[in-house]
């Protein structure tokens, strides 16, 4: 069972958030036409913040961009400090081997669904282990020395500006936050501190997407704006490789729209290639990362995603990790008839996030944003889906549908296992409260070894 501090905290927690949710559901808005489409990614009333640091004090860089010129959309880049080279093996062959029990099922603190044979995994194992301890093996370049000449005498990095032309490629993350559609922001102190936990777990360049809130926008819009960043991804990946190849014919007349170091530029002289992630991005190893309400939306991108297949190149979605996703249906699954006043987050209060969040007059626990497995959704067959890591808790209501979607992929060969994490409770990897924990620290371990799966390049499997 969960600790008396953690049944007190979502007492209060809970009294907080209702109070909320009953605050926005009294907002009255006499002319719909009067909403503006802008919107509003954060609520810093009601959370703490913490602002974008571009440099590597921490191992982790992060900047803030606002990406869409028509709406409030942003991005908060977490770029860790393993770009400028390639990491130290041994450091992270002891971190991982120390995981490995978790996959084989003798771990106590979590149950696993649909995971590989025991066989299997210590076969991978052992080709984990060996390829670290292979210091000739380097997949990646280093970066140019002058990208280090930002640091200061007392060993401070003021900002990172790369400027070498073999920087290490690292894969890239969507991150969707959760707050059941209503509040959250990438921004969030608890936010902050997750994303840079799995940007240097699962060694990957997280984009940690701020999406509309409702009520002020409704569906589609937080969907909309998942999707608008996969597609703004791709957008800097084709920059990225038009500068390279304006770079490579320096020399003519056409380098006058280019800047200094031959990135396309805008009128005012900006590059219009995000430097970070051309440097340093590797768009075809994309993987979609959701926490509760953030899950719904990374699986209606990754739908969109296998829908557009080569329009979206060179962006390819290897992989997605659903966190406790918000799904939920008209009729009730076993955990949310037990479960249904469970802590932090009960069935009443989500129930009144789905009524914020669906349009007026459309509210129904079976709309598609809601119920994975409803008739008639729509969207590519779910064999086509890509592999889908499905984290769940034992005190969580929403766990059994979760559990559902993932049984459902199994059955067409989705790669799909299902962590059930004991005596863990709704946002347990993911709520300000925990994150410290050590149950925390687990889950972010293993979802970085089932992603590491994924993004390894052919040939280098594990090798960083």
């Amino acid at each position: 069972m969960p600790s008396v501090a953690v049944k007190l905290y979502s007492v209060f927690f809970k009294f907080m958030l209702k109070h909320r949710l009953q605050n926005r559901q009294t907002l009255i808005i006499d002319d719909p036409n009067d909403v503006t489409s802008f919107g509003v990614t954060s609520r810093p009333d009601e959370e703490s913040i913490t602002a974008s640091n571009p440099s590597f004090t921490d191992g982790v860089a992060t900047k803030d961009i606002h990406i869409d010129p028509t709406t409030s959309v942003s991005i908060r880049i977490f770029l860790p400090e393993t770009c400028l080279g390639s990491p130290d093996p041994d450091v992270r062959s002891q971190c991982n081997k120390s995981r490995v029990k978790a996959l084989i099922g003798s771990d106590p603190r979590r149950n696993s669904y649909g995971a590989a044979t025991t066989d299997n995994v210590t076969d991978n194992n052992n080709h984990y282990r060996n390829s670290f301890n292979n210091h000739r093996r380097k997949s990646y370049g280093s970066c140019n020395v002058d990208d280090l000449a930002l640091k200061s005498e007392n060993g401070v990095y003021r900002g990172y500006a790369p400027s070498g032309k073999n920087c290490r490629k690292l894969p890239v993350m969507l991150q969707f936050h959760g707050g059941g559609f209503v509040s959250g922001s990438t921004d969030s102190v608890s936010n902050d501190f997750f994303c840079r936990r799995i940007a240097k777990l699962c060694d990957v360049i997280v984009l940690a997407v701020g999406y509309r809130l409702s009520p002020e926008n409704r569906y589609p819009a937080a969907l909309e704006d998942g999707l608008k960043a996969l597609h703004w991804l791709a957008k800097q990946a084709n920059l990225a490789e038009c500068s390279k190849s304006l770079g490579n014919r320096r020399g003519g007349g056409d380098m006058k729209k280019s800047d200094s170091h031959g990135h396309i530029a805008d009128a005012f002289g900006a590059s219009m290639a995000e430097p970070w992630l051309a440097a340093h991005g590797d768009p075809s190893r994309c993987v979609l990362l959701g926490v509760s309400c953030g899950g719904n939306i990374a699986d209606y991108v990754a739908r969109k995603a296998v829908e557009a297949g080569n329009l979206l190149d060179p962006v390819k979605v290897v992989a997605q990790v659903l966190m406790y996703p918000f799904f939920i249906g008209n009729v009730p699954t076993h955990s949310e008839i037990k479960l249904a006043n469970s802590y932090f987050y009960d069935k009443a209060m989500c129930i009144l996030a789905w009524k914020l969040f669906l349009p007026e007059g459309e509210f129904d626990l079976d709309h598609p944003a809601a119920n994975p497995l409803v008739a008639g959704r729509g969207g590519p067959p779910l064999k086509r889906m890509p592999p889908t890591l499905t984290i769940v808790a034992e005190h969580d209501w929403m766990r059994d549908r979760a559990i559902a979607y993932s049984e459902e992929l199994r059955k067409v060969n989705v790669d799909a296992p299902v962590l059930e994490y004991k005596d863990a409770v709704h946002e347990f990897a993911t709520l300000d409260m925990l994150l410290k924990t050590p149950q925390a620290q687990a889950c972010a371990e293993d979802i970085a070894i089932w992603v590491k799966k994924h993004i390894s390049l052919r040939g280098h499997e594990f090798s960083y």
